[in-house]
């Protein structure tokens, strides 16, 4: 669905599920990552991309002031939550609704009263598959208690108070880049994110001629639960034999140079680290230039170092840079690697436009072939980043 029909669909389950019109509509994009992938928490660089996908939210002032309650209607599953803003926002359930806790909760440590409030929302994000769902969810709701106040803070903030509620409230340690994409993205470019100092830039990708294909393989293995944090400690490792305070302070030379004092698997873990910081910087440039080729045989390298040095790709992610390999140039494939923190989820493929319609049927075919499931598979351009679409 387009932004516009989404919104109709939330505002129609607004009025069916609260019997009156709400006074604002907010929304707030999922995101891929480009490239520059378990680089983020090593201080150094990401390139996301905001998609036409989107969590939404319709929303009129309660009823009853007096009541203090945040009333929220998942018209997707068919749930409610309801939360107290009268005093600390705390966790509770259902699940789903930390994320938006969290956020109330940010608000209220910046001194903001937040009033009592009737929601309806839903999300075209789809769930655990890497694409950022719950920071666009995060970020939406953020968006909405702007409205709902009437003050617009730094969207750098929103996104920190976004992430702080992921750590607190979801217990995921992530890093900052997917609500800082959902927050500042902007229509028809990229946004290169310095980690470290938080400066971000945008990079224009608005050739007509190629396109991004998200591959969703609609697995996620458990194995993925743990691993985040075992990877974290892995890169502090390095750095400490290093003598540094990242990762991202280190050469390939240099790391070559220490190599004796370490073990192989946090050998191997810098090294990737090391080596995706500098890919990431070269694709940006080689998306400046129009330069698809080069960008996409640094999206292969990537996708081949966290397969290899990383160890967070899985037979189903690398079905998919197989199949996109074997398509090869001739067939408008570029580039293809996993997205996301892996064992599951999505790849994302750089291809030419007019080829999306043969690359998409080839791709869900042979992945069906080689695995035995069914692929979801959707293009998408550079979107925009949260917005008040009435209010």
């Amino acid at each position: 669905m387009t932004l516009k029909e989404l919104s109709d669909h939330v505002v129609a389950e607004f009025k069916k599920h609260y019997g009156r019109e709400p006074r604002w509509i907010v929304a707030a994009p999922g995101r891929v990552n480009v490239i520059g992938e378990h680089t983020d928490y090593n201080d150094g660089f990401v390139l996301p991309m905001a998609i036409e996908r989107y969590a939404i939210m319709a929303a009129d002032l309660a009823l009853f002031q007096s009541t203090n309650t945040v009333s929220i209607y998942d018209t997707q599953f068919k749930e409610t939550a309801t939360i107290d803003v009268g005093e600390h926002v705390t966790k509770g359930s259902p699940k789903w609704s930390n994320y938006m806790r969290g956020v109330f909760a940010g608000f209220q440590r910046r001194g903001e009263k937040i009033p009592a409030l009737d929601v309806a929302f839903m999300s075209t994000v789809p769930l655990g598959g890497g694409l950022s769902s719950s920071a666009a969810l995060e970020v939406c709701t953020g968006t909405l208690i702007e409205a709902a106040t009437g003050k617009r803070i730094d969207p750098i903030e929103k996104a920190l108070i976004a992430q702080t509620a992921e750590h607190e409230f979801a217990g995921v340690p992530c890093g900052i880049m997917d609500q800082f994409i959902s927050s500042l993205g902007r229509e028809g470019h990229l946004l290169l994110l310095d980690c470290r100092t938080r400066k971000t830039e945008l990079v224009p990708m608005n050739d007509p001629a190629v396109a991004l294909l998200i591959v969703n393989t609609n697995v996620k293995h458990e194995l993925g639960s743990g691993e985040y944090a075992k990877r974290r400690a892995e890169c502090e490792e390095a750095a400490k034999i290093l003598g540094v305070a990242s990762l991202r302070d280190v050469t390939p030379e240099q790391l070559e140079k220490a190599k004796s004092k370490m073990s192989d698997l946090v050998y191997r873990r810098a090294r990737h680290v090391i080596g995706e910081i500098e890919r990431t910087v070269h694709a940006a440039e080689g998306i400046r230039q129009s330069n698809w080729p080069t960008v996409g045989q640094f999206m292969y390298a990537s996708h081949a170092s966290l397969r290899d040095d990383y160890d967070v790709s899985c037979k189903e992610l690398d079905a998919v840079v197989e199949i996109a390999e074997d398509i090869g140039f001739k067939g408008g494939v570029y580039g293809c690697r996993m997205t996301g923190g892996g064992f599951g989820g999505c790849c994302v493929a750089l291809v030419k436009a007019d080829a999306i319609e043969a690359i998409t049927k080839t791709m869900l075919e042979e992945y069906n072939v080689k695995t035995g499931l069914e692929a979801i598979i959707f293009s998408s351009r550079p979107a925009a980043g949260a917005t008040i679409i009435k209010g």
